[in-house]
């Protein structure tokens, strides 16, 4: 289970390493041809679809696992509700670059999910909502943690895919012949 996390990084590692070098032979293609055409948006291969759905697919898989491993049914008992909210944040636990997994000391460990509701005067605020709470950070077994951070990191990873996902419908929408805004 401590693996979980170096096994993420190393399959977005993976998919980057893959996607540069697809875009360099792209590259090679385009300048060796002798009739340039201006640059299309780009459309991905079924291939890179494939790709994709295959990586989102183990991540939800896992997603799912530490949903339940974490008890975070517990809050939220349908598990596709937690993508409603905007963001995730993890409290008493570095995700930075500069102190990623260190846990602060005094601190208590919680996943918190960010959500935007309206005021009374219809002014938009951000709502924290605790998925769950784990305690003091120095008493946290080192298991536990990764699980923690592991599952932030994958829902953040679901959560861009689902964004890609909607600038590709509304991109679409300005292709069509009878859209004009």
């Amino acid at each position: 289970m401590s693996n979980s996390l170096d096994r993420l990084k190393a399959l977005s590692s993976k998919l980057e390493e893959k996607k540069r070098e697809k875009n360099a032979a792209k590259e090679v293609k385009r300048d060796t041809a002798s009739d340039q055409q201006p640059p299309e948006l780009r459309q991905d291969t079924p291939a890179e679809t494939e790709m994709t759905e295959s990586v989102r697919t183990e991540n939800i898989k896992r997603l799912k696992a530490l949903y339940m491993i974490l008890g975070i049914y517990e809050k939220s008992p349908d598990f596709d509700k937690i993508f409603i909210y905007k963001a995730m944040n993890l409290s008493g636990i570095g995700l930075k670059e500069e102190d990623f997994g260190e846990v602060r000391e005094g601190k208590y460990i919680q996943i918190i999910a960010i959500t935007y509701e309206s005021d009374k005067n219809g002014k938009k605020k951000a709502k924290n909502i605790s998925l769950g709470y784990f305690g003091k950070a120095e008493a946290l077994q080192p298991e536990r943690k990764n699980n923690i951070i592991e599952f932030v990191l994958r829902w953040r990873y679901e959560k861009a895919f689902q964004n890609v996902e909607h600038y590709k419908e509304l991109i679409a929408k300005l292709k069509s012949p009878d859209r004009l805004f």
